[in-house]
């Protein structure tokens, strides 16, 4: 089940105009399927194909299912989040923005905080619920990473040296496909007044993972904090230069001078970037005795048994519930044939 969190649809009227479906009793009304479509489709170019449209509502319209299930699960055992929980989790949220960029990044995804507070309050229940009810069930043993790792040995073997990588991006032009509000330069002397800023800060010993999620404008990596994962030395040839010279200087922890990123076919400055080296993996097999190998075992493993217990959990809520699904109905009716 996924964590939707609003969705709409078209009048059901076994269950009243504006009743979709229900769980135990529970209304689930077109006003919050609306609301989590809109969401959804929000930035999208076009409006969808009225076929993908009713798709996509009747996938939210599930997820939405799912949601009131575990809600009412944790309600049955008195699982609730604190409201000290969510002003931590608001506040952690808050942290790498000022309280101008957090306000825009809410009206962005069409949010306001009452509702940012209550959707942490619902993802947050849920987590407590998952925690009680499927993690604490999952116990990894040695014996299980031992017999993991004797059967994937290939899977440790680093042929060549791994960079791990993060970047904070500037554009020289505005981007108008990045959803990131961040996305504020118009020229490439705006571009390079604000990388330089941000040079600034990092010599000042600024973090450069919350730089990189307030400032970069590479929506992808900013999410994560600017970091772009593990790049092969080999694969260091297909960047541009000035960058690949720039990395192979670094020592773990350092950061570049600012990067020209130039456009290969035109040879204009597309951008500007700092790039950070967090660390370096030597080739060669790696062994279970060192503790990444065995904690990545661990997490791989303890996911898979999470992933097959949830889907065993959802399965015993819906056959224990209740279920109406009207838009579904509606849709079968309305669709073909007599």
């Amino acid at each position: 089940m996924g964590f939707a969190l609003f969705l709409s649809g078209c009048p059901s009227k076994p269950g009243g105009d504006d009743v979709l479906a229900k769980v135990n009793g529970y209304k689930i009304l077109r006003s919050e399927v609306d609301k989590v479509y809109q969401r959804q489709i929000a930035g999208a170019p076009q409006k969808p194909p009225a076929d993908q449209e009713q798709a996509l509502r009747l996938e939210l319209l599930h997820q939405l299912i799912g949601l009131r299930l575990y809600l009412q699960k944790a309600e049955k055992l008195g699982i609730v989040a604190t409201d000290d929980e969510i002003e931590t989790k608001v506040n952690q949220a808050k942290a790498p923005y000022t309280k101008e960029e957090f306000a825009r990044k809410l009206q962005e995804m069409s949010f306001t905080e009452d509702d940012f507070k209550q959707d942490l309050r619902r993802n947050l229940t849920i987590e407590k619920l998952m925690n009680k009810e499927i993690s604490s069930r999952v116990v990894i043993s040695d014996s299980d990473i031992q017999a993991y790792y004797n059967e994937h040995k290939s899977q440790f073997n680093v042929i060549e040296p791994q960079y791990y990588l993060a970047h904070i991006f500037v554009n020289s032009q505005p981007n108008p496909q990045s959803p990131n509000p961040s996305d504020r330069t118009r020229t490439d002397a705006q571009a390079r007044e604000k990388i330089k800023r941000v040079h600034d800060e990092l010599e000042r010993g600024a973090d450069f993972a919350s730089l990189a999620t307030r400032e970069s404008e590479d929506a992808d990596s900013a999410r994560n904090g600017g970091d772009l994962g593990a790049t092969a030395k080999s694969q260091l040839s297909n960047t541009d230069p000035a960058t690949r010279d720039a990395v192979l200087r670094l020592k773990p922890g350092q950061f570049s001078d600012v990067i020209p990123v130039v456009n290969p076919m035109t040879h204009q400055a597309i951008g500007y970037r700092i790039v950070k080296l967090n660390g370096i993996e030597a080739a060669g097999q790696r062994d279970l005795s060192d503790p990444s190998v065995g904690g990545l075992i661990r997490n791989q493993l303890r996911n898979q048994r999470e992933q097959f217990l949830r889907s065993a959990y959802d399965e015993v809520l819906h056959d224990d519930a209740e279920i109406h699904n009207y838009y579904a109905g509606d849709i079968l009716k309305n669709t073909g044939g007599k």
